[in-house]
């Protein structure tokens, strides 16, 4: 009986605890209200005091909704300048990802798998040739288009003369040259740029900020890529890095492949660069060796011969003659003496002898 009424007791007392946990949660509720923000009073029901109820912040942060996300890597073979070329990409660009360097056999279609399960759909990728030419594809993956570019003069953000700093993750702006607007090619390229380089609004790990910019100019038909920081003060510019000039090869269709869109013309493979380079030192070696052979046979050829002049032996002076001196006695042989004190005792011994036999004369 006793266990009977423990239980019964405390199925009352439950309800009773509830209600008290939930006026201690409500009170809870409003004691936070004005640390997440300001409150404001309304009317409540019944007749009572005004319910208090939270107004949210201002929002500062919106909606994340171009998603473009790139993948930036490389193929196997690339040298130490390249690998931080690559890096300093994925630093700037916070909207990138990274991956493991892709095998020379693999075709290039194999990127659009890659970048599928990256979960991107846009991609930079250097390829190394011969160790010594870097090429860079840019692409939009799947569909296309893609464009694929000679690297050269490649300067990168770890050198002395880049002295311009930008906040890490900030938005870049984009300055084209006006000739980006007048050529189709160049048009396309320029949309392809913007959604490649240009960080995504609101993105989670960039930053609210637009302190650089990132410039692509056109000149002697190459793109020069320069990145500059904006000096609050005075607007002025500073160069920040990295800095590379991309030579255009050809624009496809297709990602990292298909119909051909455009051919850049004026582009000279490094292999026929270095090819005519050997030929002009060639060149200048074969004529120095022509030069020696004609220098040769200008030396070989027949002589023509002066008559002699009549008048050139005018101011010639004979030389005089001098009497030839025959000498019948034989020179007296001198004593060999290594020491100088028994020489000069042979000398003294030799006056002596010549003074007495002038003095008996």
């Amino acid at each position: 009986m006793a266990c009977e009424r423990m239980a019964a007791k405390r199925k009352r007392a439950a309800p009773a605890a509830g209600k008290a946990k939930r006026a201690r949660g409500a009170t809870s509720a409003a004691e936070a209200a004005p640390e997440g923000g300001p409150r404001e009073s309304g009317p409540r029901e019944g007749g009572g005091p005004p319910q208090e109820y939270r107004i949210p912040p201002p929002v500062s942060q919106g909606k994340w909704k171009n998603k473009e996300r790139v993948l930036i890597f490389s193929s196997r073979g690339i040298n130490f300048r390249t690998r931080h070329l690559m890096q300093d990409l994925r630093t700037l660009m916070p909207h990138s990802k990274a991956d493991t360097k892709m095998d020379r056999k693999d075709q290039l279609f194999v990127i659009n798998e890659v970048c599928e399960m990256k979960n991107c759909n846009k991609c930079i990728f250097f390829e190394a040739k011969k160790k010594q030419d870097l090429y860079m594809w840019l692409s939009n993956t799947p569909q296309g288009p893609s464009a694929k570019f000679l690297v050269q003069n490649v300067h990168t953000l770890a050198e002395l003369k880049m002295t311009g700093n930008c906040l890490r993750g900030s938005r870049p702006l984009l300055s084209f040259d006006p000739i980006f607007d007048r050529e189709p090619h160049y048009a396309l390229l320029k949309e392809l740029f913007i959604q490649i380089f240009g960080t995504p609004q609101y993105h989670p790990k960039s930053q609210p900020f637009v302190d650089h910019v990132f410039t692509f100019t056109v000149t002697d038909e190459r793109i020069w890529f320069r990145n500059y920081q904006i000096i609050e003060e005075d607007a002025s510019l500073v160069e920040i890095g990295p800095r590379f000039v991309l030579n255009l090869i050809k624009i496809f269709q297709g990602s990292f492949g298909g119909p051909t869109l455009y051919e850049n013309p004026h582009y000279q493979s490094p292999n026929m660069h270095r090819r005519l380079v050997r030929l002009s030192v060639a060149a200048k070696f074969r004529e120095k060796q022509q030069v020696k052979e004609v220098q040769k046979i200008k030396k070989k050829g027949t002589k023509v011969l002066v008559k002699e002049d009549p008048t050139e032996v005018v101011f010639e002076t004979p030389a005089e003659e001098k009497p030839v001196e025959i000498q019948l006695v034989k020179p007296e042989s001198k004593p060999i003496v290594k020491d100088k004190k028994k020489l000069r005792k042979i000398q003294r011994k030799k006056q002596k002898k010549l003074f007495r036999t002038e003095g008996s004369a």
